[in-house]
């Protein structure tokens, strides 16, 4: 068949497969089977130079790892297939994932209600999800997968609720998960003034890119941890700024981190060995 002998209807056949595998992908960013994903592209990159060479055993191997995964990949990622076919079923996959009317919503709602516990001085923290995957932190937390407002993150950091000493975890667009409890950070160079909180702050930063946003209750502060540095207390303006940048996927946002990281490294040198 002849390339340019193209039917009409090949080019919105082609269009539609492509939006679906787009879609399809889009779900499984930040979950194990993407990195499986990435595994079995290298895999057949190798396979394509190995059959370019003529490489017969190494191509027999590689066909007999590739023959294996369709018997592997229901077994070993059974809850991210059941979850693409929940978005699927819910009519979810279809919408826009930039929605920022509701993305620049959600972040008020965050900064209101750390603003909140700020002035009432209630203790909190949340964690904001990016591109590593928390499932190992909030798998055993209470999963709540639930809208963001500030009423709801109010309730839950409330003093003596059940879930007010673990941390939430928020993803960019709803809550997963309340109750979590972080591994501690094992550095031994941190000021006795901080707690537990930004010391699980600090331990979940250095194990991911997390954002993690700490209220002390003690002090009425808000404070920031990223790639294991912990900031002095944050303005107001700061807080609102770095809600808004994670929740709307600004383009800019590898930059505005980078930055941001700078600004820690530059006016705090000390980080969280600092009072």
């Amino acid at each position: 068949m002849s390339f340019f002998n193209i039917r009409w209807q090949d080019v919105p056949d082609i269009l539609i497969v492509a939006y679906i595998i787009y879609k399809v992908l889009m779900l499984l960013v930040g979950t194990r089977a993407m990195q499986l994903i990435r595994g079995i592209l290298i895999i057949g990159l190798f396979a394509v130079i190995a059959n370019v060479l003529e490489l017969r055993s190494l191509s027999w191997i590689i066909g007999k790892i590739l023959g294996a995964f369709i018997i592997v990949i229901p077994i070993l990622f059974q809850p991210e297939l059941r979850h693409m076919l929940e978005e699927l079923g819910k009519g979810r996959m279809w919408r826009h994932s930039k929605d920022e009317g509701k993305a620049e919503d959600r972040a008020e709602q965050l900064s209101k209600a750390l603003f909140y516990c700020k002035s009432q001085r209630i203790g909190a923290i949340c964690v904001l999800q990016r591109n590593t995957s928390l499932k190992e932190v909030w798998r055993t937390a209470v999963l709540l997968d639930a809208e963001l407002t500030e009423e709801l993150l109010v309730s839950i950091f409330w003093p003596g609720t059940p879930l007010h000493d673990g941390a939430v975890v928020i993803d960019q667009s709803r809550v997963i998960a309340a109750g979590s409890y972080l591994p501690l950070t094992e550095k031994t160079d941190i000021s006795r003034w901080y707690g537990t909180r930004h010391r699980a702050a600090l331990g979940v930063s250095e194990m991911s890119d997390a954002l993690t946003l700490v209220v002390s209750e003690e002090r009425g502060e808000i404070t920031i941890a990223v790639s294991g540095r912990l900031s002095k207390p944050l303005t107001d303006e700061q807080v609102r700024s770095i809600c808004v940048h994670y929740f709307t996927h600004d383009d800019r946002e590898g930059n505005f981190m980078k930055r941001f990281r700078e600004e820690l490294l530059i006016q705090w040198p000390g980080g969280a060995a600092d009072a």
